[in-house]
């Protein structure tokens, strides 16, 4: 599981570093499409980069996890701590997309 581990942890970092660059106001890394009929920047990317950080935090939970041992009960949890972070995450773009984009797309 060191393996998994050392993978997550990579896309945790990355996850984190695009994150913060979001909410920071860097909004040329969220494709111009999903900005079109967004008014308020400032407030969008700091949500949409919180929505991020959700993702960051899934990951780098389900790495920790991963780390208790390689049991099947420990490989089980991980990986539904990363499914349902992912799910959850997603969930938050959406969420951040209707409200500040009135739409998905």
């Amino acid at each position: 599981m060191l393996t998994y581990s050392l993978i997550v942890f990579s896309a945790t970092v990355l996850l984190a570093v695009f994150g913060a660059m979001i909410y920071s106001g860097n909004t040329k890394l969220i494709h111009s499409y999903h900005q079109t009929k967004v008014a308020d920047q400032k407030r969008y990317a700091k949500a949409f980069g919180r929505s991020v950080f959700v993702l960051s935090a899934a990951t780098l939970l389900s790495g920790i996890v991963a780390l208790l041992g390689d049991s099947d009960l420990v490989v089980d949890i991980a990986t539904a701590i990363l499914v349902i972070g992912i799910g959850v995450g997603i969930g938050c773009i959406v969420a951040v997309q209707k409200k500040y984009n009135k739409d998905i797309f």
